[in-house]
């Protein structure tokens, strides 16, 4: 076993435990917020920093004008506040690479094919779902009503995409910018863990 595999994930998708059953099966490591934890020790930035820019655009002026919320008692602070954002997303790319370097895992979000692209053991998956089979994991983890749910849902999904467009030259969840997207809606989540672990075989195959 010799692959990266990358994770990029809808909320509510399963994305997450999808990951880290298929980690389980190859018996290789899943980062996901394990992954803030090691950026924050080999960056030096604290840990609260790190999470508090995990997966969020930048508070840029750009940005804020995109998603129509700026407003026009912005302060300076917003501004001082976007090199962090700049130098928390290159922390996580470094260790992202670092571990890659290390060996065959699996890694969730945060823009690890991006960061990644150079790579060619990599393999790279955008897990979405239908908003039905999504809304319901989400009112089932969080105790949401259905509306509650989708609004959750709605906002992640923009911070995400809003995010990996910003630093990433590619779409989100959008099929050119990986090697698959499935919906783990059609086969459920051990399908569609058993269809990712058949593909890496394949991919190991074909690359001995």
């Amino acid at each position: 076993m010799n692959t990266i595999i990358t994770i990029g994930r809808q909320f509510g998708s399963a994305g997450r435990e999808i990951g880290e059953k298929v980690a389980a099966y190859f018996e290789i490591p899943c980062y996901d917020k394990e992954l803030l934890t090691r950026a924050a020790k080999e960056s030096g930035f604290c840990e609260e920093m790190i999470k508090c820019h995990d997966e969020r655009p930048t508070n840029s002026f750009l940005y804020n004008l995109v998603m129509d919320t700026y407003s026009f008692g912005y302060n300076a602070s917003s501004f001082m506040d976007m090199p962090i954002s700049h130098k928390v997303f290159l922390a996580q790319f470094d260790t992202i690479k670092n571990i890659a370097k290390e060996g065959p895992c699996v890694i969730v979000g945060r823009c690890a094919d991006y960061a990644l692209h150079d790579f060619e053991n990599c393999l790279h998956f955008f897990i979405y779902g239908n908003e039905d089979c999504k809304a319901k994991r989400i009112m089932q983890k969080y105790d949401l009503s259905r509306e509650k749910a989708i609004d959750m849902m709605t906002k992640k999904d923009k911070q995400r995409q809003s995010y990996y467009n910003y630093y990433s030259s590619k779409k989100w969840g959008r099929a050119d910018s990986y090697d698959f997207c499935l919906n783990s809606s059609v086969l459920g989540v051990e399908g569609t863990v058993k269809l990712i672990t058949q593909i890496i075989e394949d991919f190991e195959e074909k690359n001995k």
